[in-house]
């Protein structure tokens, strides 16, 4: 054993001791339980004080005259819960009307802890009725037995995408971006990713169109932070949402292909949700109470200022960029948009955004302010900063001097969102219009032994040939020295891809010398080819639409059967197939085909995946089956029905059917307004005498809640065994799917694991 590790096993023994006394105690109270001061984990609770913050935010008059205890009393309370119906399925109304009219009627005169519910209420600002909060903290939600269905609602809802429990100031910065189903939208910081799925709401603002012209480029420096970002996105099923792994300060210019030849991608929209200290989200991140101090805001001023500079560089003219931070501190906030507009010399200018949310209540930006040290030393403008200071404190982190240029940068157009003006957290917004190039685009460097005229025959999009903005020396500086111009570059990048080590159609990821990966290795993305033996038989299994866009199909392959096929848009193909050099993606595409294990024995080796069923149903014109209300819920409760246990509708029309994968399709009749009125696609499978659906549980869940059936939760040891008697008892459908379509069934809830509260009666069991 090394000195080290006896000196900690020393120390563990010594801290053994001294708690001996207290355990010794407490067991002879409690069974040998934990002391209950404090927390659960008996941790002492946190103080909501610090001197230094209070100090800090009074001396910059942050909040109205008067106003200064109601400011730290609504910091000092827990933040409300708050949830979002996602707005682009169609099933949004349907939720709504399940809400309001069952689980909202049951909170009414509810006392939990002997706290009276209120009873949620829809944000005022937020449009349609399609965000609400309540006073219910989460740990309310989840201990009390009394709302232990509205929990398991909001869970088995959040799962399927179709709830999103987001805080009601997050929802802000989508909504001023103002997007529509046809822009190029990049996500800068993107994780965890409540803002990235608002974002791919209102590219589907239209159901039935189901490729949209934009797609959301969503991006995070954190690799881990990714996956998380990948899982949120996948709720809401896209083909229009790629996600990439990069430092948001100098994520690379992307090119695409516009009729043969390569442009730069300019985004119509870009949302640059800033890394901050966080110090708006005192009431649910307590630990800012005792960690807060000026110095994180002075070291994050920097990261920010370059995230907002990159992400103007690649806004398109006329395009809007929206810049938030969840922090209160002007050095964060003002501070930057000031540095930003200056630098843009007229470039970008702050859209007055005051009408766009009727019914928020925010103030208006500040437009001075002053800079404080961790000690509690202040400074006024740069010139007072001892030269020892520089390197903490820089000159962007003050207003401008000139009142003249300080005024026409218009800072009151920010917003500002206090805590208790609508018992939210706190939050700034800053909403900027690109008027024209940044004027570093808009110079040509003077090239050594090369003329700039090259630059004219690139001109690239409408906002001019750009510069790559990079932290360190930026690719301007090294044009300055070795000469190469945007057209070159673009030449280049042509002749290395055009080279022939490049295989057609596939997108991997990045060689090692030029980009390090962190993380885990991604497989690559490949393309199906036109000729491809594998398309025809799905095609004509299908009847697949003419229209039906096949070039947009890939896998995750190069070698071997391939498993999955998946889908993205034309728009996003583009961008994958011209910067495979250039970026890591981590995850694009919907699945919309798996291959069933023992294929062959059908006309077509591929099943349909649920998860994609809503993008590639409009293109389907065989082996729909269209199901009436009760047929569905059959369907949903019972594993594997029996043909004739269906209306005489549907046996009609399945029973000369081959078997294999089916559409299952429901359409609500508008003469009878009581029942479900949004649209129903299901994937089943056609066997020898039954129909099986294959949809995830929770997805299941929320058509059986839509159809008015409240689904019990059984108890988990109990489901087990009952699955288990039910599997053996219904025949193996395995051998007529193969092992992909069971491990999907197995995640849906069967026969034997679900109960039916509104029939009056359980399943057969």
């Amino acid at each position: 054993m090394g000195r080290r590790a006896r000196s900690r096993r020393l120390q563990q023994q010594q801290q053994q001791q001294r708690r001996r006394p207290e355990d010794a105690e407490v067991g002879s109270e409690g069974g040998g339980k934990r002391s209950d001061a404090g927390w659960e984990g008996g941790y002492p609770e946190i103080v909501k004080e610090n001197k230094l913050f209070e100090h800090y935010y009074q001396e910059l008059k942050i909040v109205p005259e008067g106003e200064w205890d109601q400011f730290m009393e609504a910091l000092r309370e827990p933040l409300p819960a708050t949830l979002r119906i996602t707005g682009y399925k169609s099933h949004a109304k349907e939720i709504l009307h399940c809400l309001k009219s069952k689980y909202f009627k049951e909170l009414e005169d509810l006392e939990v802890d002997g706290q009276k519910v209120e009873v949620p209420q829809p944000l005022s600002w937020y449009p349609e009725e399609l965000a609400w909060h309540t006073n219910l903290s989460r740990k309310i939600l989840r201990k009390s037995p009394q709302l232990e269905k509205f929990h398991q609602f909001l869970v088995s809802e959040t799962e399927s995408g179709n709830i999103s429990r987001q805080e009601a100031v997050s929802m802000i910065p989508p909504l001023l971006l103002n997007a529509h189903p046809h822009h190029k939208i990049l996500d800068m910081c993107a994780a965890p990713g409540s803002k990235t799925t608002q974002l791919i709401e209102m590219l589907h603002a239209d159901m039935n169109v189901p490729f949209p012209e934009g797609f959301v480029i969503a991006n995070d420096v954190d690799n881990k932070r990714c996956y998380l970002l990948v899982h949120q996105a996948k709720r809401l099923s896209s083909p229009c949402i790629m996600v990439v792994n990069h430092d948001a300060s100098c994520i690379p210019r992307l090119m695409i292909d516009v009729n043969g030849r390569k442009e730069v991608l300019f985004y119509d929209r870009i949302l640059c949700d800033v890394p901050c200290s966080g110090d708006g989200t005192m009431r649910k991140n307590i630990d800012v109470w005792k960690k807060w101090t000026t110095l994180n805001s002075l070291q994050l001023h920097g990261l920010q200022l370059r995230i907002a500079t990159r992400g103007a560089e690649q806004l398109v003219e006329g395009g809007r960029m929206v810049y938030s931070t969840c922090s209160l501190n002007p050095i964060e906030d003002e501070a930057v948009i000031a540095s930003l507009l200056e630098k843009s010399e007229g470039a970008l200018e702050l859209a007055d955004v005051s009408s766009e949310l009727p019914g928020l209540k925010w103030m208006p930006g500040l437009t001075q302010w002053k800079v404080m040290m961790k000690d509690g030393q202040w400074f006024a403008e740069w010139d007072e900063v001892p030269h020892s200071r520089h390197t903490q404190i820089r000159p962007t982190m003050f207003p401008p001097k000139d009142p003249d240029k300080l005024q026409a940068m218009h800072l009151e157009r920010c917003l500002r969102i206090l805590p208790h003006h609508q018992n939210t957290g706190g939050f700034f917004v800053a909403v900027l219009v690109k008027k024209s190039s940044m004027p570093w685009n808009k110079r040509p460097p003077k090239l050594q032994g090369e003329s700039a005229k090259p630059r004219d025959s690139v001109q690239s999009s409408p906002a001019g040939p750009t510069v790559e903005k990079a932290e360190g020396p930026s690719e301007l500086e090294r044009k300055l020295v070795t000469g190469i111009g945007d057209a070159e570059i673009i030449e280049r990048t042509e002749d290395l891809e055009n080279n022939g080590n490049k295989k057609d159609g596939v997108c991997g990821p990045p060689p090692s010398k030029k980009m390090k990966l962190f993380g885990f290795k991604e497989d690559p993305f490949v393309f199906i080819p036109e000729d491809d033996p594998l398309f025809p038989p799905i095609q004509k299994f299908y009847a697949l639409d003419p229209s039906f866009p096949r070039m947009n199909l890939l896998t995750r392959t190069t070698e071997g059967k391939k498993r999955q096929l998946y889908m993205v848009s034309k728009e996003l193909r583009n961008v994958l197939l011209n910067n495979s050099e250039r970026m890591k993606v981590i995850n694009t595409g919907i699945k919309v085909w798996c291959r069933n294990n023992s294929g062959e024995e059908f006309d077509c080796a591929f099943r349909l995946a649920q998860e994609g069923i809503y993008t590639l149903y409009p293109f389907i014109n065989s082996r729909i089956i269209t199901v009436s209300l009760e047929d569905v819920k059959i369907l949903l409760t019972q594993e594997n029905p029996f043909l004739r246990k269906l209306s005489s509708e549907t046996y009609s029309q399945a029973k000369d059917l081959a078997k294999g994968s089916v559409v299952l399709k429901y359409e609500p009749d508008p003469t009878k307004p009581d029942t479900l009125q949004c649209p129903i696609v299901l994937c089943g499978w056609r066997g020898k005498a039954s129909i099986r659906t294959f949809v995830p549980k929770n997805e299941r869940l929320h058509y059986l809640r839509m159809m008015g059936l409240e689904v019990l939760a059984e108890k988990r040891k109990e489901g087990t065994a009952l699955t288990n008697e039910s599997a053996a008892s219904s025949g193996p459908p395995e051998d007529e799917v193969g092992t992909d379509a069971s491990a999907e069934q197995a995640a849906s809830p069967d026969a034997a694991s679900i109960g039916i509260d509104s029939a009056g009666a359980a399943l057969p069991r």
